[in-house]
């Protein structure tokens, strides 16, 4: 019996894209980890890997913009989770070439590889970003969070038919991939898929200011180190746990002929919405001692508010219910106190009065 194709993770190492290929792999699938290793602390991602899967990780150092190395992973790939990307809003404004390069070319390298190999599936990592900062939406702060006026946007958040609108090279780049994908399978039949994630946490996160901001939090708290607050920290986000995003990254491709040329809002909904006061709140409470806040101007293209409709998601992937945002932060506490060598008793989730 011949063996099964492999699966190509594009950013295989990074956060997102690890607990995929381990989750695939665990599974019993041959696991391709294509990743240019770039970013700091993903190598120890992929030692991990390999530790635990063995020979069921193959693992390839290449950047996306590397079209012969692409195509060359794609060949003999029965599906690809596009994970790889420039990731942080503050680095595209820096150089916003690179995020470019990354971020369109390398997922046009990607999709003429595979329209080169007919029937692969697809599954592209996207952002809420692609929505802009929804300024034409009416706030009002409740207590220490954001909320919108409107009744519907408040009960079910930001859905798929939100008019798009790219902000900042990072919104534009990633959004023109997004488009990209959706367009190639619409004009040339690649079954391929789009979930724009809002906030994603958990174990593997190597959270910096810029990006990752749940473990980057956390990882200052422990240090006993002040952590800057961009805007006024009333800010929303709907923060899901990286087990939940990984359930649904396979589902899409699990049921790829029925979501083909679809995008879905990828989040925790409005039962795992916090602001970024809220949660440090959380986290004070778990190192038990109060987190040190540093106060700095809005950056570009923040958004005062962003939650996830997920009900589309929900309905056309099957998903399981998904881990709530007190316990999932206590539980990436502990991992990060782990990982990182921190003695410090982690307290159990409670929740808090205030939210």
């Amino acid at each position: 019996m011949a063996a099964e194709a492999p699966i190509l993770v594009t950013g295989g190492a990074g956060f997102i894209g690890s607990n995929i290929a381990d989750r695939l792999a665990g599974e019993g699938h041959d696991v391709i980890v294509y990743d240019a290793l770039s970013r700091p602390g993903v190598e120890r991602n992929l030692r991990w890997l390999q530790e635990r899967h063995g020979d069921r990780i193959t693992a390839i150092r290449a950047d996306v913009r590397d079209r012969d190395a692409l195509d060359r992973a794609v060949a003999p790939a029965q599906a690809v989770f596009h994970m790889a990307a420039q990731v942080a809003v503050t680095t595209s404004m820096d150089d916003p070439r690179d995020d470019l390069e990354i971020n369109i070319l390398g997922t046009f390298n990607l999709l003429e590889a595979v329209r080169r190999k007919p029937g692969t599936p697809v599954i592209f990592a996207s952002t809420n970003k692609v929505y802009g900062d929804l300024a034409d939406l009416e706030f009002e702060r409740q207590g220490e969070a954001y909320q919108p006026v409107d009744t519907s946007v408040r009960r079910h958040g930001i859905g798929e038919d939100r008019p798009l609108d790219f902000h900042t090279p990072y919104g534009v780049s990633k959004g023109a991939a997004d488009q990209y994908v959706l367009d190639y399978a619409r004009s040339f039949g690649v079954p391929a898929a789009v979930l724009r994630m809002s906030c994603i946490y958990g174990q593997r996160q190597m959270g910096t200011e810029d990006q990752g901001w749940v473990a980057h939090f956390l990882i200052r708290a422990l240090e006993g180190q002040p952590i800057t607050l961009y805007g006024d920290g009333y800010q929303v986000r709907d923060i899901l746990d990286v087990a939940n995003a990984v359930e649904a990254y396979l589902q899409a491709w699990r049921r790829i002929d029925t979501v083909k040329g679809r995008a879905f809002n990828l989040g925790g909904g409005p039962d795992n919405a916090i602001s970024l006061r809220v949660l440090l709140a959380h986290i004070g409470r778990l190192i038990g001692r109060e987190v040190a806040i540093h106060a700095a101007d809005w950056r570009a293209g923040d958004q005062r508010y962003f939650v996830a409709d997920t009900r589309a998601a929900e309905a056309a992937l099957g998903l399981s219910a998904r881990v709530g945002w007190r316990e999932g932060v206590a539980a990436l506490a502990r991992w990060l106190a782990a990982e990182r060598g921190f003695d410090i008793a982690i307290a159990d989730p409670q929740p808090m009065a205030a939210e």
